[in-house]
């Protein structure tokens, strides 16, 4: 069975922090790119970040650039998205995603930045 656990969501006030978490079980995460997205009521899903089964990152959303950062952690399956100084606009669903021979998704979890 096919999981992907996203954990580390909930209320974080502008100017904190947050670390999300993904834990990924049923098939070979270290072959795998891990991505982060997130989606908020009425727009299109954005990829936010991604990282390389070897540790290359990319950023895909300017607004972040400087402020999140993605890793992953191979031995324990495990994708990370730490959000520093995060901005109300920032609120959204966030989803971790696998990408290689097939595609898979997490369930997502909510993050909602205000004071």
């Amino acid at each position: 069975q096919v999981q992907l656990v996203e954990s580390g969501g909930g209320l974080v006030q502008p100017g904190g922090s947050l670390r999300l978490s993904c834990a990924a079980s049923g098939f070979t995460f270290s072959s795998y790119v891990m991505r982060w997205y997130r989606q908020t009521p009425g727009k299109e899903r954005e990829l936010v970040e991604d990282i390389t089964s070897a540790g290359s990152t990319i950023n895909y959303a300017n607004s972040v650039n400087g402020r999140f950062t993605i890793s992953r952690d191979n031995n324990n399956n495990t994708v990370y998205l730490r959000m520093n100084s995060p901005k109300p606009d920032d609120t959204a669903e966030y989803y971790c995603n696998a990408f290689g021979e097939i595609t898979y998704w997490g369930q997502g979890t909510q993050v909602d930045v205000s004071s």
